[in-house]
């Protein structure tokens, strides 16, 4: 007679990579999930723990906004004073562009009245958003957001049809990405530049398939025009395109990079145009911050504010083990994706750029699908079921 546990463990499945595996292996996984969730739980919480989506903040501001906070405890209620600062100086931009100003002159002018910094020329946003603000106004914007929005969860659903374990994952996958795209989705943060990045990174990767690929070039084009950070995952894109020996695809995105450098360089040569070395700079970008850094980025631009950090941080890491679990191109994918994003933000960030994480914020939660039955399949594979 078989015994109980065999009758009532799940089929396997040729999308469940953790089905099968070798005791040892699967043993040594768990290990390794569980020593990363525990170290997740212990780390400090950055002490910018008010949530808004700034531009970068000066040395003094950013030492104002860390005195403020209270590290003690959680704090679930947005920064107003803070937030709208930021959000201001984004629509005061747009509004003079609107008006006929150009658009170096006006940002540099907004951020030197607010005491930003204006070097590096990177601290100046690209102007692709504030162009789009000044024709569209915020409403056109909400609803332009919306609309892309829409547009991405239709791609989802269409490329996961015939994804293996999409179809059966899909209603799931579609609300999960609904969840990590609507924190952000608001009408007083459409001037967010990494709102707009991580939309655009969402339909891009959903746009790619087998024999498919020339169509996801565009929202990934317009993720970087907008917002430089999408830059890893357009490069991901091609590294990808390169194992696979797709050197027609590959070569498209190498070229998408070139462009962007090019158009980068241009940007900062118009900043440099309008600034001079008497113009406060930023502080550097490079702040190693390690898992702190990774768990209170997610943390922070996720529902999961609400939650006591050593709570909240583990949850924070639980969809790597369902993308890990997700044995299929666009799982592998996807799972590259969060990880590596994860990464930078150990390396690159300081603790008021938690906003960073907008960038992946709607493609992040979606390995939640496949958490239960990846812990449940390593579970099985370390009893030698």
């Amino acid at each position: 007679m078989p015994r109980l546990t065999s009758r009532i463990r799940p089929r396997v499945q040729p999308w469940d990579r953790f089905a099968g595996w070798a005791p040892g292996a699967a043993m040594l996984a768990l290990a390794f999930f569980a020593l990363l969730l525990l170290g997740a739980g212990l780390t400090a919480r950055d002490t910018t723990t008010d949530r808004h989506y700034p531009a970068e903040q000066s040395t003094a501001q950013t030492g104002a906004a860390n005195a403020e906070s209270d590290q003690s405890a959680p704090q679930p209620a947005p920064a107003t004073r803070q937030r709208d600062t930021d959000l201001a100086l984004y629509s005061a931009i747009a509004e003079r562009v609107a008006a006929g100003e150009d658009y170096y002159s006006a940002a540099v002018a907004e951020q030197r009245a607010r005491n930003f910094p204006v070097r590096p020329g990177l601290t100046v946003r690209l102007p692709t958003l504030a162009q789009l603000a000044a024709l569209l106004g915020q409403w056109g914007l909400f609803a332009l957001a919306l609309l892309l929005l829409g547009g991405t969860l239709a791609a989802w659903h269409y490329r996961l049809r015939d994804e293996p374990g999409g179809p059966g994952k899909l209603r799931y996958i579609l609300l999960l990405v609904v969840l990590g795209s609507t924190i952000g989705l608001k009408p007083q943060y459409v001037f967010v530049h990494e709102v707009w990045a991580g939309l655009l990174v969402a339909l891009s990767l959903a746009l790619i398939a087998p024999g498919r690929w020339a169509w996801a070039l565009l929202p990934a084009a317009a993720a970087l025009a907008i917002r430089e950070l999408a830059l890893p995952f357009v490069m991901l894109m091609g590294a990808l395109a390169i194992l696979r020996g797709e050197r027609l695809q590959a070569m498209a995105w190498g070229g998408l990079v070139l462009l962007f450098i090019g158009g980068l360089l241009l940007h900062l040569s118009y900043v440099d145009a309008v600034t001079s070395a008497a113009d406060p700079a930023s502080p550097s970008w490079l702040a190693l911050r390690g898992l702190t850094g990774w768990t209170s980025n997610i943390v922070l631009t996720s529902p999961l504010y609400l939650l006591p950090h050593w709570l909240a941080a583990p949850l924070a890491l639980l969809p790597l083990i369902g993308w890990a679990g997700w044995r299929s191109p666009f799982g592998l994918t996807g799972f590259l994706l969060c990880a590596g994003y994860g990464v930078m933000f150990m390396i690159a960030g300081r603790d008021n750029n938690f906003y960073w994480a907008l960038t992946i914020m709607p493609v992040w939660f979606v390995g939640l699908a496949f958490t239960p039955r990846a812990l449940g399949s390593l579970w099985n594979s370390a009893r030698g079921y």
